[in-house]
């Protein structure tokens, strides 16, 4: 067993990764099977090596919450403009239409609803099923540090095995309990351990101390998730510190579908993300559809 009575605090990332080896646009993936690099590129544009990625998979815990309770009338809308979408079979199925060319990102992992302790999960997805709806990612959360670590790094592993066998990228999720610490050093160990466990991509938070040795860390692409609505100058802003800071993408959900605007929030943050376009300036772009929008 490894001694952990002297761990030493790591510093020695110089800066994140800006690069992919190998020709491949996705870091990491370099060595991949090429129907598991084909399904990376249906998530990560070939010209930028990022993604702008909509989540709409919370109901499988929280239900119907505010911007969810027609996925067909509220989402759908949204999907063409998303390089990939992230969401449970059952949404898939019963409200996104099939001509849609966004990456598809099932989420595998469930169990719990908001009323019991979420780390209880478990693999919720057949990944025959996976292939039948053509997913290019399978979404899992690994809950380091909770009561139930161990299982959900043991679905991780599972679930890579699974992906591998047949193709499909794994992109873990790093889930933070309320009582944890969100730190670089947190993010750090979380996004590492996905990695080492061989998820394709991760998805973390942003953190404005030391966000760039999470993502130089990692050997894998790293995604910032959305999390909580914030007003939209602030939500363009954390995404855009994000990709200077080494993200790959951002995975938005309430801060794009709980706008007042959203097709208009999408697409300031396909701008900043695309075109690193700053975020003063996307939101006066976001301001100017908005407009757009309440006039036609």
């Amino acid at each position: 067993m490894a001694d952990t009575d002297d761990l030493r605090e790591a510093r020695d990332f110089a800066g994140p990764r800006t690069t992919t080896a190998g020709g491949f646009h996705v870091k990491g993936a370099q060595a991949q099977d090429w129907g598991l690099q084909n399904r990376l590129s249906r998530i990560f544009r070939r010209d930028t090596g990022r993604t702008v990625m909509l989540a709409f998979d919370h109901g499988y815990f929280l239900g119907p919450m505010a911007g969810l309770e027609r996925l067909d009338a509220t989402i759908a809308p949204l999907v063409p403009d998303a390089d990939a979408i992230m969401m449970t079979r059952g949404a898939l199925r019963t409200s996104i239409p099939p001509h849609s060319e966004a990456g598809i990102v099932l989420r595998a992992s469930g169990g719990p609803s908001v009323l019991r302790d979420l780390s209880d999960e478990h693999l919720a997805l057949d990944i025959e099923d996976a292939v039948r709806l053509n997913a290019a990612a399978l979404a899992i959360q690994v809950f380091i540090g909770a009561e139930h670590e161990s299982r959900s790094v043991r679905n991780l592993a599972a679930l890579v095995d699974a992906g591998q066998r047949h193709g499909i990228a794994v992109l873990g999720v790093t889930a933070v309990g309320k009582d944890m610490v969100r730190d670089a050093r947190y993010f750090r160990l979380a996004t590492r351990i996905s990695a080492e466990m061989g998820a394709h991509v991760v998805k973390t938070y942003y953190v404005e101390q030391g966000f760039e040795t999470v993502t130089a860390g990692c050997p894998v692409p790293i995604i910032v998730a959305g999390g909580k609505k914030l007003p939209e100058l602030d939500a363009l802003t954390m995404a855009y510190r994000s990709i200077q800071e080494g993200a790959a993408g951002v995975d938005m959900g309430r801060n794009i579908f709980q706008s007042e605007h959203p097709a208009a929030m999408l697409a300031a943050v396909r701008a900043v993300v695309h075109d690193q376009v700053k975020p003063e300036e996307a939101y006066e772009l976001f301001r100017g559809l908005a407009a757009d929008s309440a006039s036609a």
